[in-house]
């Protein structure tokens, strides 16, 4: 976590436009949770390496057409990365919005 923290208190500037946070329900009980709106002064790759040892799951970086690259997540992790985001000082709360249930 501080390892993060390092990169984020590095960056020249910070985030300017709000970050969505949805779910997506695929099969069963299976879901994905999607990241999108993180500025692409930051090292998302870096990101999703911490956030995959913090919460104990699986994620990639995907391009998507219309939103550029948006983080991917197995499970439901939006309170987990709402808290995460702003723990870290990427976001404040108000930036944050999740979607979904």
């Amino acid at each position: 976590m501080e390892h993060i923290k390092a990169v984020v208190s590095t960056q020249s500037t910070g985030q300017k436009e709000d970050i969505h946070i949805r779910i997506q329900q695929r099969n069963g009980r299976k879901s994905l949770t999607t990241i999108q709106g993180i500025s692409q002064n930051y090292d998302l790759k870096r990101i999703i390496k911490v956030v995959k040892k913090e919460f104990h799951c699986n994620g990639t970086v995907v391009e998507h057409a219309e939103y550029g690259e948006v983080l991917q997540l197995q499970g439901d992790q939006r309170k987990k990365m709402k808290q995460f985001l702003t723990q870290i000082g990427l976001a404040s709360s108000d930036q944050i919005k999740v979607h979904g249930f």
